[in-house]
């Protein structure tokens, strides 16, 4: 197969290029490439933010959440997992399929658009078709970090429901101990580039097509509106022990807003907590716009002897004590 070469390891712009070249490299015979994302969450399109991942951790531990343009669900990308992109008239994850059996591996693909091996998933992909052209991009787990990926995908306890796709658990495995002949993915991925191409040629971005990828990493996906104000409704109950007493916070997000909140608890106020709710209504989800909001209004009026950070991250369910 004909192929682009992508070092790039920034989520938005591999998200922009998968896109760009969908849209605009057309081929009747499918070409490919291979690439990684920095430590990343990678929501499917229809997908809510709020209701698929553990945005605290991911806030915490410098983790970016990036949203496709595929349907699917969420997965965790870091520098240990490879990615595929196939595009064309008609393409099939088959090669990458029969690339890890000719290495050894036992892959299977499934009827849920993942590839198995020994009942452990080492793979899933995504799918969609743009006039007449279709895209295939999916994961190659070699060395995951599987603590991480667990953490991030673990949602609040506290989350009441959340509307949109929801994500499909299945057991992941790597493929790092079923590949003793490659002691890196450096040279997997080397291997892999070499099978998968077989001798074709290199398809190569102009400066201005470049600069369009560019434009659109910028400008889309790593636009607050595309990543948050695309997720649709959900609801949560947060509950902590503040300076003022306890709270709990019963709160209500759309498109990457507060559409509602209602306290309750056994906290002191000078003020009800009515008058504030009503000026946290439309702003955006997150610490930073909360904390902005709850300053102006004065928050310590509200809840004795607490500040607007610490209320903030009440309402975007951190620990209001912690760093």
């Amino acid at each position: 197969m004909k192929y682009l070469l992508n070092p790039s390891t920034d989520p938005y712009y591999n998200m922009a290029l998968d896109e760009y070249c969908l849209e605009h490299i057309r081929s009747d015979a499918p070409y490919f490439f291979l690439w990684r994302n920095a430590p990343s969450v990678i929501i499917g399109l229809n997908q809510n933010a709020y209701g698929e991942v553990n945005l605290p951790f991911l806030e915490e531990n410098g983790i970016r959440l990036v949203r496709r343009m595929t349907g699917g669900g969420a997965v965790y990308h870091d520098l240990q997992n490879l990615n595929y992109t196939l595009i064309g008239a008609h393409p099939s994850p088959q090669p990458i399929v029969e690339a890890l059996r000719t290495l050894g591996v036992a892959a299977e693909l499934t009827g849920r658009n993942d590839i198995f091996v020994d009942g452990k998933k080492v793979s899933g992909y995504a799918r969609r078709v743009s006039h007449g052209q279709e895209i295939i991009h999916g994961t190659l787990m070699y060395d995951v970090d599987l603590d991480t990926l667990i953490r991030v995908l673990d949602t609040p306890t506290s989350k009441m429901n959340a509307k949109g796709i929801a994500s499909v658990r299945s057991r992941v495995g790597n493929l790092k101990g079923l590949l003793p002949d490659f002691p890196s993915l450096d040279a997997l991925q080397a291997r892999l580039q070499e099978m998968l191409a077989g001798g074709d040629g290199q398809i190569t971005l102009s400066e201005e097509q470049e600069a369009q990828v560019q434009a659109a990493a910028r400008q889309k996906f790593a636009s607050w509106d595309f990543i948050y104000g695309h997720s649709r409704e959900a609801g949560f109950v947060f509950r902590e022990k503040l300076p003022c007493g306890t709270v709990e916070a019963r709160i209500q997000v759309d498109k990457g807003r507060l559409t509602d909140v209602a306290f309750t608890g056994d906290y002191l106020f000078d003020a009800p907590s009515e008058e504030l709710a009503e000026q946290l209504r439309g702003v955006r989800y997150t610490t930073e716009d909360l904390a902005a909001r709850l300053r102006e209004a004065g928050c310590e009026r509200y809840f004795h002897d607490t500040d607007a950070e610490r209320m903030a991250r009440l309402l975007t369910g951190q620990s209001p004590t912690s760093a």
